[in-house]
């Protein structure tokens, strides 16, 4: 057998290598970009900004990336890639499907903890790939893609084994992958040392499900489409004006939830709704505006939402689960959309932390119904935070079931797109 030749002296991770040198200051780039998005947006993060914060100079930067587009192009493939190196790891530790889903999440847990204590790279949250253009759009979605196909394999192959229930497994991985993305706006809460903790309650619940009972709950019977619009009253100035701006923020939504802030132009929904520039200008003062008022129209539904299933009798599971179909019939029917809060970082600071808020308080509508559900049976002991957390990540994620599976019945769509979290992933006994 052939003597194995150590590498010579010089090659390799030495100090004199110009590829590792190359490649060592690339991902510090990536990486202090990555926390720059994922904290100010990349609206108000800027090259100058991601060269200050590494001491470098601007044209010290544009020596690896020329356009912030660029940045962010390079900043989601980064983090595509680490998922699947991270995937590759787990597929070699673990064979059952079981143990790789557990290990994922675990491991997305770690991955912020990593980047927060300084021994991993910061992770870019996949928020606004669809403000990139063209090919950079095509191959970062075709990478997301391969990743979403192959956490539902996991979930196809346990299925197949007789360890995972019986599931729609699409709309499934869509809920499980939502779950995930919104760890970046919650996980700040959590301290460093109980990190791990959490991440083992989620864990638990994506396995057992919220029933508290025994088998597997069932949804009750709803009818949403029983609340129809009111008619416009003609002389009705008022409601009239309400009206248009309603129609201004619905289809505002829609272009900022498809295009990103970015690639949303304002002349181009004015085009769309069939209306001249200055009578679109005379409701709208600019997009920023718009933005924000298209997240508070989401957020005063959402609360009506929530306000409706309070003032229903039953048991606190029942609460969470009408709630979140409501949302979700509403996200998908011609109601809707409702905002995506992938475009939230593009809001001012200001601003953000006022939609923040009310986010906040609209989901802890979802723990005082878990909390509820405990004291009446029908929710086991959980820990409730991270719960209403899981549920609302997916919530969010909801308007973009339709890119994934058809939803031809949409209430249907949402029953199986929701019980992963009322029955969770493991056979019942």
């Amino acid at each position: 057998m052939a003597e194995e030749k150590s590498p010579a002296p010089g090659t390799s991770a030495s100090p004199f290598n110009r590829t590792v040198q190359h490649d060592a200051k690339r991902l510090a780039i990536l990486s202090q970009a990555a926390r720059l998005f994922n904290y100010k947006g990349s609206r108000a993060t800027t090259l100058k900004d991601i060269a200050e914060n590494l001491g470098l100079t601007k044209t010290s930067l544009y020596y690896y990336v020329k356009t912030k587009e660029e940045l962010i192009y390079q900043c989601y493939l980064a983090a595509l890639a680490h998922h699947q190196r991270k995937l590759d790891d787990i597929d070699r530790q673990y064979a059952a499907p079981r143990e790789r889903l557990g290990a994922f999440f675990m491991q997305h847990f770690d991955n912020w903890l990593a980047a927060r204590e300084g021994r991993g790279p910061h992770i870019a949250a996949l928020l606004e790939i669809a403000s990139l253009r063209g090919a950079h759009r095509q191959e970062v979605e075709a990478q997301y893609i391969a990743l979403f196909k192959r956490i539902r394999q996991y979930l196809r192959d346990g299925i197949a084994e007789g360890s995972f229930r019986r599931i729609e497994t699409t709309a499934t991985t869509r809920a499980l992958l939502g779950s995930v993305d919104w760890t970046f706006s919650w996980l700040h809460r959590v301290e460093p040392d109980q990190v791990g903790r959490v991440a083992s309650c989620a864990v638990d619940i994506l396995m057992h499900g919220l029933y508290g009972g025994p088998g597997e709950y069932h949804p009750s019977a709803m009818n949403l489409q029983e609340e129809r619009e009111r008619p416009l009253e003609g002389f009705n100035r008022e409601q009239q004006k309400r009206a248009k701006q309603e129609a201004f923020y619905k289809t505002g939504t829609w272009f900022f939830n498809k295009q990103g802030f970015n690639g949303t132009s304002l002349d181009e929904i004015a085009e769309h709704l069939h209306v001249s520039k200055g009578a679109f200008y005379y409701h709208i003062r600019n997009k920023e505006d718009l933005l924000f008022n298209c997240y508070c129209r989401s957020l005063d539904i959402v609360e009506g939402i929530h306000h409706q299933a309070d003032a229903e009798s039953g048991p606190g599971l029942q609460k969470v689960e009408h709630t979140c179909r409501r949302i979700f019939y509403f996200q998908n029917s011609h109601e809707g959309p409702l905002i995506r809060y992938s475009s939230i970082t593009a809001l001012p600071m200001e601003r953000r932390r006022e939609i923040l808020r009310r986010t906040d308080a609209a989901n802890e509508c979802f723990g005082n119904f878990l909390r509820q559900g405990i004291g009446d049976g029908s929710v086991r002991e959980v820990d409730t935070f991270v719960a209403q957390q899981l549920i609302a990540g997916a919530v969010n994620a909801s308007m973009e079931l339709s890119l994934w599976r058809r939803l031809d019945d949409i209430d249907s769509a949402a029953v199986d797109y929701f019980d992963i979290f009322f029955n969770g992933l493991l056979t019942r006994p």
